[in-house]
């Protein structure tokens, strides 16, 4: 990608990026994402950092539109605590209810799929959490990150030890989809992460990404690819009776 195009990418990506912030503050979970098919995981919505749930709301539409249940858990603020912190503070939520009998995979931008990543280093299977569709995930760090002044962003150097620690527990990656696109203005390394199911898009962008139909289908068929691999489908688990009206419970972390 030549340099005016990356421009173009950057231009529109910021662009995005400020009518997703400024349409944020009023958007509100519906109440319907909360039902679906007991016999499908629970989905959480894990955004990425001075982002809220919103931010992937196409595809939170779509996989409650396929019988998902959508979970996400409130009072993370603008997620600028350390991964390490913010992971601890969702384990404690999510241990408030009981762990679903088809389990949860985390749909995730951005930090998200770190934060991701790291509940599964500490609670996985205590959660029953099964895998992470992550996307645009800075696996690797960035090294753009040393430009930037707020320290809950030079956190994601690639020298950071909670970056190097994450990308040592490598034998958890087999359960992480990663998809991401040619070119981001803000994960320097990419997104592929070694030892993962890696999905390479069309779209380029940090944010435009989110709102691409392709990004849509392609995090729909990934969450399907783990739910089959763990074996979750009521045709794998013929014991569970398909329930419709089954809800995934809302979720407040401590402060």
């Amino acid at each position: 990608m030549n340099v005016l195009a990356r421009v173009n990418v950057l231009v529109r990506d910021i662009g995005l990026m400020i009518g997703l912030h400024l349409r944020a503050p009023f958007q509100r979970f519906p109440r319907r994402y909360r039902r679906g098919d007991s016999t499908k995981p629970v989905i959480l919505i894990l955004p990425g950092v001075y982002e809220t749930w919103a931010f992937l709301e196409p595809i939170a539409e779509l996989l409650h539109r396929s019988g998902y249940r959508i979970s996400i858990v409130r009072g993370l603020g603008y997620n600028l605590l350390p991964i390490v912190d913010t992971a601890q503070r969702l384990s404690r939520a999510l241990r408030r209810s009981p762990v679903p009998r088809s389990g949860r995979i985390i749909v995730a931008h951005s930090k998200g799929g770190l934060i991701g990543k790291q509940l599964m280093v500490t609670d996985g299977e205590r959660l029953g959490i099964h895998g992470v569709v992550a996307v645009a995930t800075p696996f690797a760090g960035s090294r753009y990150a040393r430009y930037i002044f707020d320290p809950s962003l030079r956190a994601f150097l690639p020298t950071n030890s909670t970056i190097v620690g994450l990308g040592r527990q490598a034998e958890l990656n087999a359960h992480i989809v990663s998809i991401y696109g040619p070119w981001d203005p803000h994960v320097s390394e990419g997104s592929h992460l070694p030892g993962a199911h890696n999905v390479r898009l069309d779209t380029s962008g940090h944010f435009r990404i989110l709102r691409a139909p392709e990004t849509v289908l392609a995090v729909r068929d990934a969450v399907e690819m783990l739910v089959a691999d763990t074996g979750t489908l009521s045709a794998k688990s013929p014991t569970l009776a398909p329930r419709r009206g089954a809800k995934s419970p809302t979720l407040e972390t401590d402060q």
